[in-house]
């Protein structure tokens, strides 16, 4: 009993270390899929898909953006709406690239954590939790079903579903809520042995 004890200690050893030189993986991934995700975000904000434009006007804040940061009747209604509107938007743009390289992970991910709490507060909070609306409620049902008959009727129904089907879109604060959690991950592992920039600074530095 004791040998077999001894042998199954050992393996779980073995897996072990070789599991740590795997731990890189985890905060790679999600890393890797946080990008898109704050690129798309930022550069939307930053007018980077506007055409004719230069690169210096692309890292403009565009004015509608900094209009809706501002607008309290049909925008979010924040004070200094051009700071804000820059800080979100510049945050995103880089946030992204950072955390493509794994390049001062832990400090970028503190002010990514504070535009998902914003985006979830003034935006999404009053949504409630889901991000789609539950197609089993009535009221959405009654509503998708409104939306399949006019497509049907007026539209190519099979080619516009060809893909997906349709939904309602409910903006809760899910999204915002899950990013906040993966960058709060970020913040606590860093960027991953191995797979990041900031583990090769901090190995040469330590030499």
């Amino acid at each position: 009993m004791n040998a077999l004890l001894n042998r199954l200690f050992c393996l779980h050893d073995i897996v072990l270390n070789a599991s740590r030189h795997l731990d890189g993986l985890a905060p790679l991934f999600l890393r890797l899929y946080l990008v898109p995700v704050f690129w798309m975000a930022g550069t939307e904000k930053l007018g980077f898909y506007a055409e004719g434009a230069s690169w210096l006007e692309r890292l403009t804040v565009e004015d509608s953006v900094v209009e809706w940061f501002g607008n309290a009747e049909w925008g979010l209604g924040l004070p200094f709406p051009e700071l804000m509107a820059s800080l979100a938007a510049y945050t995103e743009f880089f946030g992204a690239i950072a955390l493509a390289l794994g390049l001062l992970t832990r400090w970028i991910s503190l002010p990514l954590m504070v535009t998902m709490i914003v985006a979830a507060v003034t935006v999404h909070w009053e949504k409630g939790w889901n991000a789609i609306a539950q197609s089993s409620n009535p009221d959405v049902a009654e509503r998708l079903g409104k939306a399949k008959e006019i497509l049907q009727e007026h539209g190519n129904y099979d080619w516009l579903t060809e893909t997906g089907n349709f939904v309602v879109l409910n903006n809760g604060i899910e999204f915002a809520a899950t990013y906040f959690i993966m960058l709060l991950t970020l913040f606590f592992i860093g960027g991953g042995r191995y797979v990041s920039a900031d583990w090769w600074l901090h190995r040469f530095l330590r030499r």
